[in-house]
């Protein structure tokens, strides 16, 4: 019998790359990209603009989101979900 390792699934053509943020227990779906480079590029760029706000969100006791790459299949999304900017949790819609 053929052993998988969660390592080496295949991903399903329905699969997304999700950049996903994270504030405490709090996740939400950033952005969504058809591969996994695309999506590393956002993440990145997320990161550095949270980077370059670090000091004002820590002066006004803004917790930093964390943010991270996911295969995720378009069947998960949210209903009305829409993209998060990279500060989105400003707006007070986190």
């Amino acid at each position: 019998m053929a052993e998988f390792s969660p390592e080496r699934r295949k991903i399903s053509d329905d699969s997304l790359w999700a950049v996903i943020a994270t504030i405490g227990r709090v996740i939400r779906i950033a952005e969504i990209y058809p591969n996994r480079n695309a999506a590393l590029r956002d993440q990145a760029w997320r990161e550095a603009e949270v980077r370059a706000y670090a000091g004002f969100l820590e002066r006004s006791g803004q917790a930093l989101p964390r943010y991270s790459v996911r295969p995720i299949r378009r069947t998960d999304l949210p209903r009305r979900w829409k993209p998060l900017p990279a500060l989105g949790f400003l707006n007070g819609g986190w």
